[in-house]
């Protein structure tokens, strides 16, 4: 709770002390104790007690009493507005918005969070008092009970503060709702705080039905982002890239993976040097690749020459022979064709273009994910270049095991 919000409370509390009668009398303590008369001062004193037992309607029924007294003065005027003041922080009747607040903020730091989500929620709320931050005051109490999908239900509609966006986190871990963890990260991402797109990648791999193109996208996100975790991580991207025959790619990865030192060994000295072998022969054989691909009844022959081309850095040539591609017709999987046209209208330097591609991606929940995966990338900055490798998530463990493949 913000400071304001905590001398708001203060100030009620002590104009509610200020207002304390003795047993019999007028009030003491006060500038004009001597001007407040019996009539008003006993039945002030009498609602001071049923508050103090709780009996909020009772109290109120007793400052109705003092108000019946007529020809009030200032003092006693001064004296029912403390007292209602009063009543309303101890048991929330009256439907003062600065006593709701007063008792709201009471029940919370006394750890009453079941009084905080209903009758101070409540009170708050006929007296319009609650604002953005008591709503996250009430979305705290749902938290600190353990009802997390309640508050996460609540955070989800106040806003992308820090606060808010920490808290909702922090409810989705503790839930297991890796949907909301990918939609925080998303946000926070968005904002310039890369270290979570480790929870956005984790939420796509987590998608039904990814196909190994659709694996191999996520993981390429993954490689730019610098949140490659293990060796795992940089076999299976080599791996998927040479079974699409991105020859070029494979061996960028497999080099970046052994100077990580996070490939190492026989088996991943024979995957480098199969990447190495088959980006030789791909280099030779580029013309009769792209004669192939023209000749080809459909067009994926010409949308995967040209991801291939997009693995060896020639952009504009990926743009322009995916796009044949995709004219030609007759594609096994439009979904793929559409997010790698995407990948290279990026990495050429059309973002908006890149941007609309994405965003016409239907279909399966796996291709509308990757696509929206990509799409988020863009727009925190991502460009799809070798010069990307890296960047954005230096700062994660290195920890976790790799997505298995999807068939």
């Amino acid at each position: 709770m913000n400071s304001t919000f905590l001398r708001a409370v203060g100030v009620a509390f002590l104009l509610s002390g200020a207002a304390l009668l003795p047993p019999a009398g007028p009030f003491v303590g006060t500038a004009h104790a001597a001007t407040v008369r019996p009539a008003v001062g006993k039945p002030l004193q009498q609602a001071i007690s049923l508050a103090n037992a709780g009996k909020g309607a009772a109290a109120m029924e007793k400052v109705h009493e003092a108000e019946s007294a007529g020809k009030l003065t200032s003092s006693e005027q001064s004296a029912i507005a403390q007292t209602k003041q009063f009543i309303a922080a101890k048991t929330g009747a009256g439907g003062s918005s600065l006593g709701c607040k007063a008792k709201f903020a009471t029940d919370y730091n006394a750890g009453r969070y079941k009084d905080v989500v209903g009758a101070d929620a409540a009170c708050l709320r006929k007296s319009g008092g609650l604002d953005s931050s008591s709503q996250i005051i009430v979305a705290q109490a749902y938290y600190l009970m353990g009802d997390y999908p309640t508050a996460i239900k609540l955070l989800r509609g106040l806003g992308n503060s820090d606060q808010v966006l920490s808290l909702l986190m922090s409810a989705a871990a503790k839930s297991g709702d890796t949907e909301t963890e990918g939609l925080v990260a998303e946000r926070l991402i968005l904002q310039g705080q890369s270290k979570y797109w480790t929870y956005m990648l984790a939420a796509a791999d987590r998608t039904p039905k990814l196909t190994d193109h659709f694996n191999l996208d996520i993981y390429r996100v993954r490689y730019l982002t610098g949140n490659m975790r293990n060796a795992e991580d940089y076999e299976l991207l080599t791996e998927l890239a040479l079974e699409f025959h991105f020859p070029a790619e494979a061996l960028a990865v497999a080099q970046k993976g052994f100077a990580e030192k996070k490939l190492q060994g026989d088996r991943d000295a024979r995957l480098l040097a199969k990447a190495q072998s088959e980006a030789a022969k791909d280099a030779a054989n580029l013309g009769n690749m792209q004669k192939k691909a023209n000749a080809a009844k459909t067009g994926d022959d010409l949308v995967s020459y040209g991801e291939n081309l997009w693995g060896r850095g020639q952009y504009d040539d990926a743009v322009n022979a995916i796009q044949a591609g995709i004219k030609k017709g007759g594609l096994s999987k439009p979904e793929e064709a559409q997010v790698s046209l995407g990948i290279a209208q990026l990495s050429a330097g059309h973002k908006d273009e890149a941007l609309k591609t994405f965003g016409g991606v239907k279909g399966t929940p796996a291709a509308e994910t990757v696509a929206h995966l990509w799409t988020v990338y863009a727009r925190s900055g991502g460009t799809a270049k070798a010069s990307d490798t890296g960047n954005g998530g230096s700062e994660q463990p290195s920890q976790g095991t790799s997505k298995k493949r999807h068939h």
